[in-house]
């Protein structure tokens, strides 16, 4: 079509007549909307629990640090909106930015890519009380409108259970795998199995399960002590078909270095075998 100023169109009239809709000239017409962009990603590791309190997020940074310390491109999507650590673990006490379209994640002192809705919140310690479509959206949105960059692979630290958010996790998130954590408790059985289950019922491989808290050293003579009695992480992990990824320690230094903010300082042989073990599975 011609120039609207040949067709009798003032200016100011473009896009205000019923032969407007085809015109190539007018701006005003709807634009069909943009696909977004996906994340440039690799791969993708869940780390789940059937409950909470088993120190989830401990084994997603300690599997984020072990995966950088190895070369790889590493970024940490905290997906436990209303309990989120994974800030204060790694020492991050600024507030993300945008510009408009994208949000920038925050980058640890190894160059680990971090989201949270923590670093979206006035403070710290304020409460997020949203209903479970609200937190399964932001969830959402921290996959597609993050400016993740490029990365071998990224840790999302889920929340316990197998509600809104692990399910849109599930559904939204292309996961290679995810981790299952639990504790030596009588219960570890139906904890296990219940997030087992949820990521079978999904189609997301289980990539193997880590007990935490799985016993003490005495300080003094070195005895392994086990406070919550005998695991059986070895019998569950056989009856489901999979491999014992580590039995972690109760590790006061290792605790003390979170609170801090200094997990990327954190020496634990045990979790660099199982981040090696993964890093195999999912083929980084």
């Amino acid at each position: 079509m011609s120039d609207p100023l040949e067709q009798g169109c003032a200016p100011s009239e473009c896009g205000t007549k019923p032969a407007c809709a085809g015109c190539s000239h007018n701006h005003n017409a709807a634009q069909p909307p943009q696909e977004k962009e996906k994340p440039h990603v690799r791969k993708v590791i869940g780390v789940v629990s059937g409950k909470g309190g088993v120190g989830k997020s401990l084994v997603s940074g300690e599997l984020a640090v072990m995966l950088r310390r190895m070369g790889y491109r590493v970024g940490v999507l905290d997906a436990d909106i209303t309990g989120p650590s994974i800030p204060r673990m790694f020492g991050i006490h600024e507030k993300a930015f945008g510009d408009g379209e994208h949000i920038f994640p925050a980058e640890t002192e190894s160059g680990i890519r971090v989201m949270s809705i923590n670093l979206m919140l006035e403070n710290d310690d304020s409460p997020v009380i949203w209903r479970g479509p609200v937190i399964a959206g932001a969830v959402k949105q921290f996959w597609e409108d993050v400016s993740w960059g490029e990365l071998d692979v990224m840790v999302i630290d889920m929340p316990p259970g197998t509600g809104d958010v692990p399910l849109t996790v599930f559904q939204s998130i292309p996961l290679d795998g995810v981790v299952v954590v639990s504790t030596p408790q009588d219960l570890v059985g139906m904890i296990v199995r219940k997030a087992v289950n949820m990521a079978s019922m999904m189609k997301i491989p289980v990539l193997g399960l880590v007990e935490n808290m799985s016993y003490a050293l005495c300080p003094d003579c070195g005895k392994r002590i086990e406070l919550f009695g005998k695991s059986r992480i070895a019998q569950e992990a056989a009856e489901l078909s999979l491999p014992v990824l580590a039995q972690l320690p109760f590790d006061e230094k290792a605790a003390e270095l979170c609170d801090e903010g200094s997990i990327e300082t954190v020496e634990n042989p045990l979790m660099a075998d199982a981040a090696a073990a993964v890093s195999a599975m999912i083929k980084l």
